[in-house]
């Protein structure tokens, strides 16, 4: 169980729903015949619409223009409530707040906490880096003016799944030298994204062609995200887009080596590859922190607040959390990790639809 305050309480209601099934993932063609591939998930992930809650106050604001749904319990508080600034996955280009409408529900029934998911507009339509900027200015609207929903602006966490990780890294990241409004408390981080640099990690071998995010995949909806050509997915697998100088200064950080034992099994490391420059030119936002915060430096990360991450075995990006837990473990940022040895990438999305099979959850 978590130990510290702030995050103990979501990460506790969020494990038991990472248990792992066997799913088909959609098929491999960007355009399906009647419909693109991006639109169709999006109405896969959108699900089905939720009943009226009698617990809980919803309400459709924006947030300097970044449309957000905010979850207030209607009982009466004993003080001020923590808040909650939800970032869905979605790799950015699929996810909705009525995707995530259950698991914020949720979490603020169960920790009498005050939720904000945020509807950052998606690409294609919206290009990079529209996402990550509207999140940070969502996230800084609420920390402005929490008090106005009973919150306690020393007690906001940042949580998201996936690229909502990415993005709740980022944008703790981005303020972590702001004076001028609260400090976020703490960050947790769900399967998350955080580097774009290695893809031929342990993790990366052992599910390289797992249902609903395989390792060609991810790279694939990468370059769909930047709105580059995915002829270049084989070349940034095989690590072609990343210079020799930038290897060597980030190998401290994203190593196969820096992984523990019992997750590199039957791991192989991969044959050299030839740097190519004009797959570099094409792809370098990949390597940036806004894609890539397991590459900020050190005097960013030793800064960064309370941190939960759960990390699950079946997943493609297990070893992403792993390694940033470790850079933040070695700047004295106060951890606390789950590992789910059933958990899968994307089950998450399934909460609430009793498709999971899940553990009884213990008391909060």
């Amino acid at each position: 169980m978590c130990t510290f305050y702030s995050t103990g309480v979501i990460c506790t209601m969020l494990l038991p729903h990472l248990s792992t099934r066997c799913h088909k993932e959609i098929n491999d063609n960007p355009n399906l015949g009647i419909v693109k591939e991006h639109v169709l998930i999006r109405l896969i992930f959108d699900g089905l619409p939720v009943c009226r809650d009698s617990q809980l106050c919803i309400k459709d604001l924006h947030f300097d223009e970044v449309p957000v749904r905010i979850y207030l319990p209607r009982a009466p508080p004993a003080g001020k409530r923590r808040g909650v600034i939800f970032f869905h996955g979605g790799c950015g280009m699929f996810g909705s707040i009525r995707s995530y409408e259950r698991i914020c529900r949720y979490i603020a029934q169960k920790a009498d906490s005050v939720v904000v998911s945020v509807g950052y507009h998606l690409s294609p339509e919206y290009k990079y880096p529209a996402q990550t900027l509207e999140c940070l200015m969502a996230t800084e609207h609420f920390l402005k003016t929490s008090e106005n929903y009973g919150v306690d602006p020393a007690r906001i966490i940042a949580c998201g799944d996936s690229a909502g990780g990415t993005f709740a890294a980022t944008v703790c990241q981005e303020l972590v030298n702001r004076t001028d409004i609260p400090k976020i408390r703490a960050q947790v981080l769900v399967y998350p994204f955080l580097q774009a640099l290695n893809f031929n990690l342990p993790s990366h071998q052992k599910n390289a062609f797992t249902a609903f995010l395989s390792r060609e995949r991810t790279v694939c909806y990468m370059l769909k995200y930047l709105n580059k050509d995915c002829s270049l997915k084989e070349a940034v697998l095989a690590g072609s887009h990343v210079p020799e100088s930038m290897n060597l200064k980030y190998r401290k950080w994203i190593n196969p080596d820096l992984i523990p034992e019992i997750f590199k099994l039957g791991y192989k490391p991969p044959l050299p590859t030839s740097f190519l420059p004009e797959v570099h030119e094409e792809t370098k936002e990949l390597l940036k922190t806004r894609l890539s915060p397991l590459l900020a430096e050190d005097a960013v990360v030793c800064r960064l607040p309370d941190t939960c991450i759960i990390t699950c075995q079946h997943d493609v990006l297990r070893d992403d959390g792993l390694l940033y837990k470790k850079r933040l473990e070695d700047n004295n940022v106060k951890v606390s990790w789950y590992h789910m040895d059933d958990g899968f990438h994307c089950a998450l999305g399934f909460f609430g639809y009793d498709l999971i099979v899940s553990m009884e959850l213990p008391a909060l």
